[in-house]
Order: C-alpha cells, then sequence, then structure tokens
C-alpha cells in the first residue's frame, strides 16, 4: 500500500513516518517546503500546503492507498480531493476533546476546531478512524525556559492531574490504525499508561535532569496575565477548565495505546529523559574561545 502523510514534519508525523517506513511500507510525505523537510530517503516527500487549497495538485494522491490527516485548520479540500480520485481510507488526529465527556469540552477551542477535522473526514467516507489523544507530554516544554534558568515553574493548579501522552506513541497507534482495517468506524481515545499531578510532572522533568524544581502555585488571573501576550484567551480559557476539573477528577488513562499497539505506552520519566536538552541551562564558550 502507498500511504500519504500530512502533518509529516510535525513531531507526531515524524514518528509516524518512521515507523511506517520501518514496517517496510511506501510513504508519500506533503511539505510546504520538500528541500527542508529531511525526512528519510526512502520517502517521496511532495509540495503541498494543507492553508492553500490551490496548491494541493491531485497528483499527491496517485497511488495512494491511505491518508493520515494531520488536523490543520483546513482538511476539506485535502479530503474531498482525495475522495475524488478514489481514496477512502482515512485515518484523523483530534483530541479527546472533541468527544464532549465533559462540560468544560463543549464549545472548547479544541473541541470546535476537532470536531470540524473529524467531520471533514467522516461526512465523506465510511472507512475512517479518529483517534482522540489527551494532552501532550510535548505541552510541558512550555516550562523550560524557566527550568533551563534555574527559575521557579508558576503554574496554576498544581494538584491537577493529567496522563500526557508521548507523541510517538500517538505516531505508534496511527501507524497501526493505517495498515490494519480492524479499527474502522471508530473514534479511540489516547492518554500517557500514567495519571500525575503537576507537581509530579515537575518532579519528573527534576529526576531527568538530576536537579530540583521548584514550583510555585500561581491563581488563574495571574495566568491569564502571564499568558496573554502568547495564548489566545480561548485557549487560555480552556486550560484553566481543564486544569480546574482536573483537581477534582484526574484525568483517566485510556486504553487506546494498547489496544492498538499492543503496548502500554511511554511513561512521563521516559518523555523527561529523551527532552531533559531543553531543560537544561544552555553552555557559555569558556572566556578567549
Amino acid at each position: 500500500m502507498s500511504i500519504l502523510i500530512t502533518g509529516a514534519t510535525g513531531t507526531v508525523g515524524r514518528h509516524l513516518v518512521s515507523a511506517l517506513v520501518d514496517a517496510g511500507e511506501s510513504v508519500r510525505a506533503l511539505s510546504r517546503d520538500p528541500a527542508s523537510a529531511a525526512l528519510p530517503e526512502a520517502v517521496e516527500v511532495v509540495a503541498g500546503d494543507l492553508a492553500a487549497p490551490a496548491g494541493l495538485a491531485p497528483s499527491i494522491f496517485d497511488g495512494v492507498d491511505r491518508v493520515f490527516v494531520f488536523p490543520a485548520a483546513t482538511v476539506d479540500h485535502l479530503v474531498a480531493g482525495a475522495v475524488a480520485v478514489g481514496v477512502d481510507r482515512f485515518v484523523v488526529m483530534s483530541s479527546l476533546a472533541a468527544a464532549e465527556e465533559f462540560p468544560r469540552d463543549r464549545g472548547s477551542a479544541s473541541q470546535v476546531h476537532h470536531a470540524a477535522v473529524e467531520k471533514a473526514v467522516t461526512a465523506r467516507s465510511d472507512n475512517w478512524t479518529v483517534l482522540r489523544p489527551g494532552t501532550f507530554a510535548d505541552n510541558l516544554l512550555s516550562w523550560a525556559p524557566s527550568i533551563a534558568h534555574g527559575a521557579p515553574v508558576r503554574a496554576p493548579y498544581l494538584a491537577s492531574a493529567q496522563a500526557p501522552i508521548h507523541a510517538a506513541d500517538v505516531a505508534d497507534a496511527a501507524a497501526a490504525a493505517l495498515l490494519s482495517d480492524d479499527w474502522t468506524r471508530q473514534a479511540i481515545a489516547l492518554s500517557g499508561p500514567e495519571s500525575l499531578t503537576r507537581r509530579e510532572q515537575i518532579a519528573a522533568i527534576g529526576a531527568a535532569i538530576g536537579a530540583e524544581i521548584t514550583a510555585e502555585e500561581i491563581t488563574p488571573e495571574e495566568f491569564r496575565t502571564e499568558a496573554a501576550a502568547y495564548v489566545p484567551e480561548p485557549v487560555i480559557a480552556m486550560l484553566l477548565d481543564y486544569w480546574r476539573d482536573t483537581v477534582t477528577e484526574p484525568d483517566r488513562v485510556r486504553s487506546g495505546v494498547r489496544d492498538l499497539t499492543g503496548k502500554p505506552g511511554r511513561t512521563l520519566a521516559e518523555w523527561a529523559a529523551e527532552h531533559r536538552s531543553a531543560f537544561l541551562p544552555a553552555t557559555t564558550p569558556a572566556a578567549g574561545r
């Protein structure tokens, strides 16, 4: 089979491309800039921009059997183009928020966005699998500047608990779904293998870098003020609602990664060890060199 990967140069996409190449599959990767994609040599990299409908040539689907749909803001033209030439198997990366399991999800920035992505596929094809990961471990990289500078991590709701998922586990789940028809017309919830408070998440990073990290709990209002310069207000509201709710009702560990891959998924300690360099101070060249 030949598989088209969108979002191929993103965190999940790179892991997914490697997993499929390792499985011996024919992979075509969509990239805005093929020359800088830096993907494995076996991958056919083609030019295309999900945000520019006119930039998606029908030839990108030549010989393609299956498509991995990255949740870009505009995927309708991608899916419509694929269906028009006979491609009818899609694996969609969505979000747990799209399931609307909790009142906080309804109308949230993530739910609105990912529900539209899912509909773009499910309204056009009956041969789909939707993957709904919860919070990504990579989101914790937002703490890296503070930790690297030896400053306290300032965050609200430090007692709230989530089950952060490693991007490679999302990719492994996507690879399993793309390579099998056993998961057709299923929306599968994904999470990391353990639910940890935000204090425990900070401690896991500290263990990886061999340092004790100070955590300073701030109010939601302080977080809103500090984040306003770089995070849109709807996203701030969504995060605060999520962290508030998971104080009293911690994130549940979902079985999706194990169901799809046969493995429990990577722990946050493993993620922190892999990303430890992001949390370490930058080295300064010695004087005179």
